[in-house]
């Protein structure tokens, strides 16, 4: 992807959430490859709670199950737009945000 203007979008999940015997972070990374996004990321929260309250913490062995996760991806206005079709079916219910960033390098592609 080039330098300039492009649109991340973070779709908030747990460990928990599943899609097809899949997890939904795990569809939604699959998605977003064969859609052809620019670039991809699932992070990992080691603690959290979401609109319930439920608090979710790696640090509490009994609440250990159902981690927070963010899918993070990044490509042109066009592209996002043809990913957040599948977030709303995969991931129907979750917090999605979605804004503006700046690219300011482009890393070397090898062939």
């Amino acid at each position: 992807m080039p330098e300039g203007v492009a649109r991340r979008v973070m779709v908030f999940l747990t460990e928990d959430d599943v899609y097809a015997h899949h997890t939904v972070a795990e569809e939604l990374l699959r998605r977003a490859r064969e859609g052809g996004i620019a670039g991809a990321t699932v992070w990992r929260g080691v603690e959290g709670f979401g609109a319930n309250g439920h608090l979710r913490a790696a640090r509490l062995p009994d609440l250990a199950r159902g981690l927070p996760l963010i899918v993070e991806v990044i490509d042109d206005e066009a592209s996002i737009e043809r990913f957040l079709a599948y977030v709303d079916e995969v991931a129907e219910g979750s917090l999605v945000t979605s804004e503006e960033v700046n690219i300011a390098r482009s890393p070397a592609t090898t062939s």
